[in-house]
């Protein structure tokens, strides 16, 4: 489903459709409230909120405006900032931290294509997945995954890769 159906479905309360928009938007929502108020269980409350809205006002997005992911995130933003201005009531301006102002569009941009990153490596054989884990997150060196492994050098720099081949022909199409 495009976002005007599932938006469409939403308005007629089907519970199958706001599954589906928050799978497809809560990473997109969460993440910009998380960079604006640099605390996850806030920037939890944010995505909740604004997506709570979603469900109860659907028709609050217009589609001549833009897309619904820019829209979600403009609305994201501006949660996490009341939140901070709600706060800085009772927090001295002095120790205030101010978001940085950013690009929302290069934002929603990065979020898709992280997604898109996330589905190729979830595609990926358990060895590869496993190697590209411990070699870009652990920040493990060849030799250290192929002793952890037991897997020979050659087979560890093989699965990399291959695994990152596989990721760059997915993020192709």
């Amino acid at each position: 489903m495009d976002d005007a159906e599932l938006l469409e479905a939403v308005a007629r309360k089907d519970e199958s459709a706001m599954a589906a928009l928050f799978d497809r938007y809560s990473g997109l929502v969460y993440s910009i409230a998380l960079r604006v108020l640099r605390e996850p269980e806030l920037a939890e409350d944010v995505m909740q909120e604004v997506l709570l809205q979603v469900w109860r006002q659907p028709g609050g997005f217009l589609s001549q405006k833009g897309s619904l992911g820019s829209w979600l995130a403009v609305v994201s933003r501006n949660r996490a900032i009341d939140v901070i201005r709600r706060r800085a009531r009772l927090t001295p301006l002095e120790e205030m931290v101010l978001p940085e102002p950013r690009n929302l569009q290069r934002t929603i941009e990065d979020s898709r294509m992280m997604d898109r990153v996330r589905e190729a490596v979830e595609t990926l054989p358990e060895e590869q997945q496993s190697s590209l884990h411990m070699a870009y997150f652990d920040g493990l060196t060849h030799i250290e995954i192929s002793e952890r492994t037991g897997a020979p050098l050659g087979t560890v720099k093989t699965r990399i890769r291959s695994a990152l081949a596989t990721v760059r022909k997915a993020l192709q199409v």
